[in-house]
């Protein structure tokens, strides 16, 4: 496995720029930035505003076969995620970052609340995901672009939506949202890779990690647990049996 460091902190600042790609080490860079995404305190709840742009709860209300039912729902965005190959070097590029609601359920399933919790056994690093690139659709661009910004901001890869390829659509979250996810495929080259780009905009902590293809297929050996979700998994399955290169 590689890893990719991609430094910018903020949209604002750009204050680091990414690091050059590492095989087998880790550099005292990443181990830095991992200390941040992971350097995280005070945690507690609070109520969920009104005019959230990200998830609004309600009830959903029917009849069926002559009985009167209701489910609690969630209205969330709609989105993409991008299996991403780097035919250079023939390797997957997937991101990790820090997810609350993993952290969350990893922690109340244990009966843990936030004003006691034991940092040293639950670690933030325990919610740190592997996944795809992706993003939410929130802008009124077509869903190939949108993947394409993704791919810019978060992994540092610059192409244009023509070899951006849409795979399949499908529905995430049915038992809460039942929102569209869209899965497309991009097969990029160290050509593409901009300095100045990667790693997340705004406030987002994102590291770039590549793995070699069979390092990638041991995640989905029996009996794996991997803290990822569902949409990872499965466009990870579908590039090894659909575009993995043949050894």
């Amino acid at each position: 496995m590689s890893i990719i460091v991609c430094g910018n902190f903020s949209k604002a600042s750009r204050a680091c720029k990414p690091f050059r790609y590492i095989k087998n080490t880790i550099c005292f860079s990443r181990v830095f930035k991992c200390f941040i995404m992971n350097n995280i305190t005070n945690i507690h709840y609070g109520p969920l505003p009104a005019d959230s742009p990200y998830v609004k709860p309600f009830r959903f209300h029917y009849t069926q076969n002559g009985k009167q039912k209701s489910w609690d729902l969630l209205k969330v965005h709609d989105s993409v995620s991008i299996v991403i190959f780097n035919v250079t070097r023939k390797k997957l590029v997937f991101v990790k970052q820090f997810r609350p609601a993993v952290y969350h359920g990893i922690i109340s399933s244990d009966g843990v609340e936030p004003g006691s919790i034991d940092m040293t056994k639950y670690p933030p690093e325990i919610a740190v995901t592997m996944e795809l690139c992706a993003g939410i659709i929130d802008k009124p661009i077509s869903t190939v672009e949108i993947a394409r910004e993704e791919i810019l901001e978060e992994c540092g890869y610059d192409i244009p939506v023509d070899r951006v390829e849409e795979i399949i659509r499908y529905r995430s979250g049915v038992g809460t949202s039942g929102a569209e996810q869209t899965l497309f495929y991009a097969e990029v080259t160290d050509a593409d890779k901009v300095s100045s780009a990667g790693g997340g905009v705004d406030d987002e902590m994102i590291d770039v990690v590549e793995y070699e293809l069979d390092d990638a297929r041991k995640l989905t050996e029996k009996g794996t647990v991997i803290t990822s979700p569902p949409s990872f998994l499965f466009g990870l399955l579908w590039f090894l049996s659909n575009r993995a290169p043949k050894t």
